[in-house]
């Protein structure tokens, strides 16, 4: 029997609420399942397709998930190293307790696929897995898109969760969100979003800025 593993991430490039990274295990008979139910990369799906099919996912698949804060993230160095990081977490967790061969497939954050692969291999503690890093993954291989669908759903949650907590739409979070960007404006500097917000971002950097040359 062989297995397939698949992650993926969502929420790398908002300015506001977390990064989600999603592992998916499946028996290599279960790719035909996959692809019965609709799954394809998060982003060429309609909210209610995510939904129905991460329904199926959670009873279906063996899934863990990796929620990382915006303080996280600003506290990283270096995002790609970050991510590195928690997927190896995600692979060790859904891949030492077998036994079986484990293909590994992985859509890759950075520009340099092998060194940042190196890097990923060096975090794993199973060393016999065949692993993939490849750009568009989530496009081109199945169990990548399930990971992605749990990911940009997982990701979702969250920020329905953060915007009835603090009783503020702000929009999806990208810096592209004419909403975001009103919000980030006037909110900022208020130490209660602080918790939301990625002020590592270079959007945030120019907003002080801006504020401090107003200042003098």
């Amino acid at each position: 029997m062989v297995y397939l593993l698949g992650v993926d991430d969502a929420g790398r490039g908002p300015v506001i609420g977390p990064m989600v990274l999603a592992g998916v295990l499946i028996n290599e008979e279960k790719e035909n399942l996959l692809k019965k139910i609709g799954v394809k990369d998060s982003k060429k799906l309609f909210s209610s397709a995510r939904e129905r099919i991460k329904e199926i996912l959670e009873k279906e698949v063996e899934y863990f998930l990796q929620v990382i804060s915006p303080r996280e993230i600003d506290s990283s160095p270096n995002l790609n190293t970050l991510e590195a990081e928690r997927m190896a977490v995600i692979i060790n967790k859904l891949s030492l307790e077998k036994k079986e061969k484990i293909k590994v497939f992985v859509d890759c954050p950075s520009n340099n696929k092998i060194k940042w692969g190196f890097l990923l291999k060096s975090l794993l503690l199973r060393k016999d897995m065949e692993l993939f890093i490849e750009h568009k993954a989530d496009i081109n291989f199945p169990v990548v898109s399930a990971a992605s669908i749990l990911a940009k759903e997982k990701r979702e949650e969250e920020i329905k969760k953060l915007k009835k907590d603090f009783k503020k739409d702000f929009g999806s979070g990208y810096p592209s969100d004419p909403k975001t960007i009103s919000f980030i404006k006037n909110n900022f500097k208020d130490d209660k979003f602080k918790e939301i917000i990625r002020f590592s971002w270079e959007s945030i950097k120019r907003l002080s800025d801006e504020k401090q040359k107003k200042l003098f």
